[in-house]
This record gives C-alpha cells, sequence and structure tokens, in this order.
C-alpha cells in the first residue's frame, strides 16, 4: 500500500489508506520542551554566576598555640599562617590585627589584655615598631605571624580560677584581581581543662535498658585533634560494646566549619527565598541561607525551594530539606551555639561517616556522630558499622547532653 498525497480546500496531508488527516500536536506540548530548556539555563547561569564570582584565594590556618602562668600572668602564644593555593594570582595582605575576648567564670572589669601581632614572613624581616606592613602573598606560597597576648589583673586576683576561655578573632584584609575584601576568623583558646572521666566517680543514668554517661571538656575549637579529644576525656570509661557519641556541633567547630556572618555576601537569591522560612530557622536570615548556598550552590537551593514550596501547598512538608541536602538541616545560624560561637555561623561536620569508622577503629567501641534536641528528635548522622542505632534512639531521647551551657558534647552509651 502506498503513501499518496490528499488535496482538501484548506490543508495537506499525508494519509496511507487513512481519509483523517493526521493529528497536530496541542501547541501546550510543544511550550513544555522550551520552558524547560529556559530552567536548565537560568539555574546553568545561576551556578555560573556562583562558581565565577570575585574570591580571593588565600586560606588562614591556626597552628601551635601555648600556654605559660607565670608572675600572676597568663601568657598566650600562637601561629598562624596564610596560604596562597593558586597556581598563577598574588595577592596583598595590608592588615592584620587579633581583637581578644574574654570568657570567665565571674566579673572581668580588672582584668587587661595586651595583644602583639609579629609577622614572620618567609623574606621580610618584622619592623621593631610593631606595623603591619602590606605583604604579597605570592602563587603557591605562605606567610605566618606570631600572636602575643599577656593577660593580667590586679594584685590579689586568682587568674586560673577566674578565666575559662580565651576568644581571639583575627581580622585581616585580602587585596588583588577580586577587590579589597575583609575577612574574619576566630581561634578559640581554652584556659581551664575539666579533668578525664574516672571510672570509680563517673555518675551514671539509668536509662531504657542502658546506661548513660555524658562526658565533660573544655570548650572546644580548632585547635584540638578530635582523635585526642575521644580518647583522652572518655578513653578511662571505655568498655568493649559501649557506644560513643559526639555532637554534630562540637565536631564541626573542631573542624573549623564556622563564619562570622561579617564575611559573607548574601546575594538577591538569598535576600529573597529566605523570607519563606520559619523565623526561628537557621535558614530565615539572608546569611544563614547564603551559607547554605555556599556550600550546595545556589541552582539547587533554587531548585529544592520551589519544589519544596509546591508540595508544601498541597499538604507534603520537609521535601526542601530533603532535596537541598544534609547541610540543610545542620546548618545554625548566631544564637544557636554555646558563646562565642553565638556569634557565627556553624555548618554541619565534614565526612563524618569517615570520622567514625576511623574512632571506631582507634578506641575500640561503636562511635556516632548525632544531632539531638529537648524535643526527644534524636537524629544520627553517622555511627561505625556495628553502632545499635535502636539503642542509640532509647537512649539520647530525654537529651542527656544538654543544650544549655553543660559543655557534655560526649555522651557514652552502655546497653544494660
Amino acid at each position: 500500500m502506498g503513501w499518496t498525497v490528499g488535496r482538501g480546500p484548506d490543508r495537506t496531508h499525508l494519509r496511507s489508506g487513512d481519509p483523517r488527516p493526521a493529528a497536530a500536536v496541542p501547541l501546550p506540548l510543544l511550550k513544555l520542551p522550551l520552558l524547560a530548556g529556559l530552567l536548565l539555563a537560568l539555574l546553568l547561569l545561576l551556578e555560573l554566576r556562583h562558581r565565577l564570582r570575585p574570591a580571593s584565594p588565600l586560606r588562614l590556618k591556626a597552628g601551635d598555640w601555648r600556654l605559660q602562668r607565670q608572675d600572676g600572668a597568663v601568657q598566650v602564644r600562637g601561629i598562624v599562617t596564610i596560604s596562597n593555593p593558586h597556581r598563577r594570582m598574588e595577592v596583598f595582605v595590608p592588615e592584620l590585627s587579633a581583637r581578644p575576648t574574654l570568657l570567665g567564670r565571674g566579673s572581668l572589669a580588672g582584668v587587661r589584655i595586651a595583644t602583639t601581632v609579629v609577622p614572620l614572613h618567609p623574606d621580610e624581616e618584622a619592623r621593631p615598631d610593631g606595623y603591619w606592613f602590606a605583604y604579597i602573598v605570592k602563587a603557591g606560597k605562605a606567610t605566618a605571624a606570631r600572636i602575643e597576648l599577656t593577660i593580667s589583673a590586679e594584685p590579689g586576683t586568682d587568674l586560673q580560677a577566674l578565666l575559662d576561655t580565651l576568644w581571639v578573632e583575627l581580622l585581616w584584609v585580602n587585596y588583588g584581581p577580586f577587590g579589597r575584601l575583609w575577612r574574619r576568623d576566630g581561634v578559640l583558646v581554652p584556659l581551664r581543662r575539666p579533668g578525664a572521666a574516672n571510672p570509680a566517680t563517673a555518675r551514671w543514668r539509668e536509662g531504657e535498658r542502658c546506661r548513660v554517661l555524658p562526658i565533660r571538656t573544655h570548650l572546644l575549637g580548632v585547635l584540638d585533634d578530635p582523635a585526642e579529644v575521644l580518647r583522652h576525656y572518655a578513653g578511662p570509661v571505655l568498655q568493649p560494646g559501649d557506644v560513643l557519641t559526639i555532637g554534630e556541633t562540637p565536631l564541626a567547630v573542631m573542624q573549623g566549619r564556622y563564619r562570622h556572618p561579617a564575611t559573607v555576601e548574601p546575594s538577591l537569591l538569598a535576600r529573597q527565598l529566605c523570607r519563606g522560612f520559619h523565623p526561628t530557622s537557621s535558614l530565615a536570615t539572608a546569611c544563614g541561607l547564603q551559607s547554605l548556598i555556599d556550600v550546595v550552590g545556589p541552582a539547587r537551593v533554587l531548585l529544592a525551594w520551589s519544589v519544596g514550596l509546591a508540595l508544601k501547598m498541597v499538604g507534603l512538608r520537609g521535601w526542601f530539606y530533603r532535596l537541598a541536602g544534609e547541610q540543610a538541616r545542620l546548618i545554625d545560624d548566631i544564637t544557636g551555639t554555646t558563646p562565642p560561637y553565638d556569634q557565627t555561623i556553624v555548618l554541619g561536620p565534614d565526612q563524618p561517616e569517615a570520622f567514625c569508622a576511623a574512632m571506631a577503629a582507634c578506641l575500640g567501641v561503636e562511635v556516632a556522630v548525632v544531632d539531638v534536641n529537648d524535643l526527644g528528635r534524636v537524629k544520627v548522622l553517622a555511627a561505625s558499622a556495628g553502632c545499635d542505632q535502636e539503642l542509640l534512639q532509647r537512649a539520647l531521647r530525654p537529651n542527656p547532653a544538654g543544650n544549655a551551657n553543660e559543655r557534655t558534647p560526649l555522651v557514652l552509651v552502655r546497653p544494660a
């Protein structure tokens, strides 16, 4: 049967023994590929603008910090390193200063702090007058500075009993092809440390078919090695069959995953979308949401927000957090953590699964990273292979670590 051309008064169509014309494709269906293409182009444009935005490659890292007590004063010395991993860009550091803040166990009205910043450039000597001169950090190179602080008080003041923690903010300027950017990094220096858990005096709590031991530590920060913290504070009381948990925020701050809002540059997207979150959400501020965008990208956030809003209108909640990724639930905006981190935005921990596996092999017990609140919600972010998560749900539901200033980031769970 051959194909013939049929002619009508106002159209021409192909037919194969069928007098009816071929069905036309509806116009709305023709527009769907065009709309999908435009949406994809918009998301791609957002992602490219985000990834290609001007930024400084310089990274500041805290090195060795030491504490010394003598003649009624406390001396703190620490090293910070500024590195430039870029292969071609050279960046100026025209300013660097240290701003210390003390946290104590009483009034600090009579306490004084003297601060000195000493450049440790590899190819130029520091000025004897203490002036920080503009320095160029060349591609692939690094420089450093020594921070010296002397804490003193009126005669008769027991500084050892009064002082708790030193928070040192490093304010420094990056100057280069990206413009002039202020950076603000914080280093926490503990001035007092509690003893490790003692099997003879440990205060266990009875749980549902288990026992629970909150373990007190000092206020944790980037100077702490997570493995050493777990080994030192919990090691003396560990037994085979135990499960040692650590809160996700304490682990994150030890990994340096916090930033001051002054260093966050909210995009128009962040300023608009943050209005759609509940006022108590950590994503309800432009800087909080921008911190998520900086981690997962604007395209994923916009897509998750749009789909989440559409599903919420038909009664399906929580889809934004499912689509935006784990970090969307873990970000703590300012006031969300204990001082001095209450002034910063804290992200969720990096690679918690690998951390748990390594710690379990090191300590000989199961290890988990958890997020627990006073409402009875227990979320196990990551756990070593043999961890009994049902046990963790029963043991941690009363939130034995607390959400205030208990400083018990470690909780040991022992099956009954």
